[in-house]
């Protein structure tokens, strides 16, 4: 009696198993979702920005894109701020993304620059007061979301921290290898245009009934909208850094310094110093005491509170 030969059952292709499991669906199926999904936003969200900023502001949808999460994220490359939400009994993560030249238009149009004059800025990690801007943004697009999907028996998202796409670190848990869909919408803020994208996991969107909602919720007025902006930049922490300039030394005598050695100050009275954040100068000041600490008065400034405000957060 010959030995049976026992042969490996053949494994399933993880694209049809994930289509079988619900994971991932058909091109036109995740097509007409994200486009009915984009006509939300496109509707909605202008409406909402411009009575709370007092100028205009287009949406329109700009195409899908599919991938698994993790390197869908990375294909868009730095420059931009982005949050992971959870919305319950809807979906557990979903990404917010908003390319950098949108929010620094946003923050210099509300800080009273024209549209018109404004250029299209130069795509740069944002600052830590853009980021809190752009906690705000995330807030009003996570808002329309909400109103579109059913489901979520009327909880408000959840929003993670506003953090720069180059500080993302990948997820461990495995879902950065998710099968995602991501709806790119294109805004434009005078003759600035720039993009936010929303990711959401195809297992939730293909089981999402999306709709129009029936009627918006009240918009905050722009003079709400102000006011919380003006405290969102005055409530952040800014590194400040003091400088001040010594007696100018050989090269010889510097590279002969130890521990212990004293340089001189360069002044012999009061000395000046510089007082500066983000590499701008904001302060002159002068050096002193206060008991036991050292300190810094501040003596002059290198322009009104508008210039170093707009100096801070640039």
């Amino acid at each position: 009696m010959s030995e049976a030969t026992v042969t490996a059952a053949p494994s399933l292709d993880p694209i049809v198993l994930a289509r079988l499991t619900g994971k991932l669906g058909d091109t036109a199926t995740i097509s007409k979702l994200c486009a009915t999904l984009g006509d939300v936003f496109s509707e909605f969200l202008p409406d909402m920005l411009e009575s709370e900023l007092g100028f205009e502001v287009a949406v329109s949808y700009a195409g899908f894109e599919t991938g698994k999460y993790g390197p869908l994220i990375e294909g868009l490359g730095g420059a931009m701020a982005m949050c992971d939400a959870s919305l319950r009994d809807w979906c557990d993560r979903f990404t917010l993304i908003c390319d950098s030249p949108m929010i620094i238009t946003l923050v210099e149009n509300m800080l009273g620059a024209v549209s018109d004059s404004i250029e299209d800025p130069e795509a740069r990690p944002l600052s830590k007061i853009e980021l809190d801007l752009a906690a705000m943004m995330f807030d009003r697009i996570s808002s329309v979301l909400k109103t579109a999907v059913s489901g979520a028996n009327g909880y408000e998202p959840f929003l993670g921290h506003a953090h720069n796409a180059e500080t993302r670190k990948a997820i461990e848990d495995g879902s950065d290898n998710e099968h995602v869909a991501m709806v790119n919408m294109a805004v434009g803020i005078g003759p600035v245009l720039s993009t936010f994208h929303v990711v959401i996991p195809q297992s939730v969107l293909l089981k999402s009934k999306i709709s129009a909602p029936k009627a918006a919720n009240a918009p905050k007025t722009r003079v709400e909208w102000s006011e919380r902006l003006g405290e969102q930049v005055r409530r952040s922490k800014v590194t400040l850094e003091a400088r001040i300039r010594l007696e100018a030394q050989t090269l010889d005598t510097i590279s002969r310094l130890q521990a212990g050695d004293i340089i001189p100050f360069n002044e012999s009275g009061d000395v000046r110093v510089e007082v500066n954040a983000n590499g701008r100068n904001l302060y002159v000041c002068e050096f002193g005491r206060s008991g036991a600490r050292y300190t810094v008065r501040v003596k002059d400034t290198y322009g009104s509170e508008d210039d170093l405000l707009q100096h801070i957060i640039g």
